[in-house]
């Protein structure tokens, strides 16, 4: 089963939160697989299991949930994690965090190109456009991907940050 497929059951799933809707529950994916899930209403987190053929998928999102990136991997300093979007499969991982922080696009740029590079990531994208920045690239031979976006706003810079391994 696709990391894909997984991650539109669990945005559906947490966005029964905001309407009110029951705190746990049974879904089933285009697919056909079941799973549970479970939000916090207290504290606003997600998690969903999903029981695949290729082994179990876990998920959790949340601004709490702990940061768990790649060796070499760190977020910038002074981020403030505004949510945090985590997915394990059989030796698959994801990542995808949105911060704020006071750091410039172009520092935050500067941060994670060196991460990257270290990590033997090969930058295949990279963009500044209207005070914002994007790079990305991939390792081919671990199966690391890796992008950052970061743009300005009226409380600071936005970031997201995507990272997944062991997908080759």
């Amino acid at each position: 089963m696709r990391i894909s497929a997984i991650l539109t059951s669990m945005v559906a799933a947490a966005a029964l939160s905001g309407c009110g809707a029951q705190e746990e529950g049974t879904i089933t994916t285009e697919e056909g697989q079941s799973g549970e899930y479970r939000i916090d209403s207290e504290t606003g987190e997600a998690s969903m299991t999903v029981e695949t053929p290729e082994g179990d998928v876990t998920m959790r999102t949340g601004a709490d949930v702990p940061v768990d990136l790649p060796a070499g991997f760190t977020l910038i300093d002074g981020a403030e994690v505004l949510n945090n979007i985590t997915i394990d499969q059989a030796g698959e991982k994801g990542t995808l965090i949105t911060f704020q922080t006071s750091q410039s696009p172009a520092q935050i740029k500067q941060h994670y190109r060196a991460q990257a590079e270290a990590a033997g990531i090969t930058i295949q994208i990279e963009t500044d456009i209207n005070g914002g920045a994007m790079l990305g690239g991939e390792n081919e031979a671990t199966g690391t991907t890796f992008s950052i976006t970061a743009y300005p706003g009226e409380e600071g810079t936005t970031g997201q940050l995507t990272i997944s391994e062991g997908l080759n």
